[in-house]
């Protein structure tokens, strides 16, 4: 396992992080405590020390899991969480209040049992609080030293600046990651994104790096599967990662290639997936968010895979995202 600084923060962080949104999950979709252990133990051993989790997850479970899971060895480890979305059915248990900041810090340091959280994400945009009022609650948390860094994840770009504005002009402490969806089927946040994570100094953890399950290796390109396998086969043609947003002849492509590159390799389809984030600008550690050991273990086997710069290219052009705007980019300043 290697390291990366997180943006440009002191901090580093492993290139994978351990994500825990399946932990203490009901249904045959979630990862049981003893398993949740396990796969902690496990990417500890492989010498990860960053570890994602939400207060949302598993209604607060996932959090509780990750306490018990991390006890004796919780001083190397960087442990994240984030918060934004109901906690509850009060009309203050939600958002990005003052209010709704400390209340919910508080609970996830008692669902934790630490006393601070490494990175603390905006888990969403707030259109009813102002962000100074969010980012000065953020900045006394920092203060008192119930957390360290800040991050945001599903900001638009222009959300972030802002927020990076009012942090420079009020001396708080600014945000230094960003979660973002981001995967070889998903590439939209390279419109606005990639120059701003740059710009601004934010370590990207992209997050769902396998597409929802799309470049999991269940689905083949010899072999489409019907819409009524796996989690992207959501009914809800809405949903992003439904069967009809990912089965398409764009992302077909992309498995055909990735399949040649992993079997040259002698690797699988989402070890190549996620090799593929690794290399990509500003990503500072990719989180994997295995259901299974199994999962977890392939998935793992990715550090080992080192792709030519050849197999790059052609990931990149069989995934490059559609141009939405072509005056943003390609034209040399002639003044």
């Amino acid at each position: 396992m290697q390291y990366r600084r997180l943006g440009r923060s002191g901090l580093m962080v492993s290139e994978l992080a351990l994500g825990t949104m399946l932990f203490g999950e009901t249904g045959s979709r979630g990862t049981d405590e003893a398993t949740s252990r396990t796969m902690v133990d496990a990417f500890v051993d492989a010498g990860g020390n960053h570890i994602d989790v939400a207060n949302v997850y598993a209604g607060g479970t996932s959090e509780e899991i990750v306490g018990r899971a991390v006890k004796g060895k919780r001083e190397e480890l960087i442990v994240a969480s984030k918060l934004r979305w109901p906690m509850g059915d009060g009309i203050n248990e939600v958002g990005l209040s003052r209010h709704h900041v400390m209340a919910s810090v508080e609970a996830s340091l008692r669902r934790l049992d630490t006393d601070r959280i490494d990175i603390l994400y905006m888990h969403g945009w707030d259109p009813l609080t102002p962000l100074d009022e969010t980012l000065r609650a953020f900045d006394d948390l920092v203060s008192s030293g119930k957390i360290r860094y800040l991050g945001v994840s599903n900001f638009k770009a222009w959300q972030v600046m802002k927020a990076q504005g009012i942090a420079e002009r009020r001396g708080f402490l600014p945000l230094s990651a960003a979660q973002y969806q981001y995967s070889l089927v998903l590439r939209d946040i390279e419109h606005e994104f990639s120059d701003l994570l740059e710009s601004e100094g934010l370590g990207l953890v992209p997050w769902g790096p396998l597409g929802g399950g799309f470049l999991s290796g269940k689905y083949t390109s010899s072999d489409r599967a019907p819409r009524s396998e796996g989690r992207v086969a959501e009914a809800n043609t809405d949903y992003e990662e439904s069967w009809e947003r990912r089965a398409t002849t764009r992302n077909w492509a992309i498995i055909a290639e990735v399949e040649r590159i992993a079997t040259a390799h002698g690797a699988s389809v989402p070890q190549v997936a996620l090799a593929w984030l690794l290399r990509r600008p500003s990503v500072a550690s990719v989180i994997l968010g295995a259901r299974t050991m199994g999962q977890f273990e392939n998935n793992l086997g990715a550090l080992g895979l080192a792709l030519s710069d050849a197999d790059m290219q052609a990931l990149d052009e069989v995934s490059a995202p559609e141009t939405l705007y072509p005056y943003r980019i390609g034209h040399p300043d002639k003044r």
